[in-house]
This record gives C-alpha cells, sequence and structure tokens, in this order.
C-alpha cells in the first residue's frame, strides 16, 4: 500500500473518530496534525515526542476534547473514543495506550 493510500484511509477514518465525537455529544477542536522533521526532533531533543513521528507522514493527529466547553485534557477522558478508533481500522492505534499515555493522539501505523 502506498503513502498516499494509507494516508486516505487516516483521513477517512478522522472524519468518522469526529463524527462519532460530536454524535456522543461532546466536541473537538484540531491539535497538531503534520509535523516536520525538525518540529520531531526538536520534541525528541526535548523528551515530548520522537524523531519517527508519525505526524511527519500525515498518519497522526492529535484532538482537542471538550464537554460542555469544558476542556477534557486526561487521557482517560478520551478512552471511549480511543476504542472507537481502534475498532475503525486494524491499522489504528491510540495514544492512551502507550507506555506513556497521550490520549488525545489518534494514529494509523505505517505499513
Amino acid at each position: 500500500m502506498t503513502l498516499q493510500e494509507q494516508q486516505a484511509l487516516f483521513a477517512r477514518d478522522v472524519g468518522r473518530l469526529i463524527t462519532y465525537i460530536y454524535l456522543c455529544g461532546y466536541s473537538c477542536t484540531f491539535g497538531e496534525a503534520y509535523r516536520t522533521e525538525e518540529q520531531a526532533q526538536w520534541y525528541a531533543d526535548r523528551g515530548i515526542g520522537i524523531k519517527n513521528s508519525l505526524h511527519c507522514k500525515r498518519l497522526a493527529i492529535d484532538l482537542q476534547l471538550f464537554l460542555d466547553s469544558k476542556y477534557l485534557n486526561n487521557s482517560e477522558d478520551y478512552h471511549k473514543f480511543g476504542c472507537y478508533w481502534e475498532s475503525l481500522d486494524g491499522q489504528n492505534r491510540w495514544g492512551g495506550r502507550f507506555p506513556r499515555p497521550d490520549g488525545n493522539h489518534f494514529e494509523r501505523k505505517d505499513v
């Protein structure tokens, strides 16, 4: 599968996830979607990200979740949506399951 085909499947599933978030009575805003290699290196140097981030391949997005206009910033707040994300495709991974949980992070494995 080409990178473009993976990106298209990722974009499709992000649309589905956002629709599901709104159907559940929440709202969301975009966080970081695309990250340059320089940004990824800067984050890695500071221990707040990794050099080979899937954001650089347009296969990851961070979403900010809101309920009744209140920003939800704990990984567990995203659990329902992380499970839904993973159910959409076997290549989808939710950051809430990472060793250092990152609940607002949604990505597609690079295959």
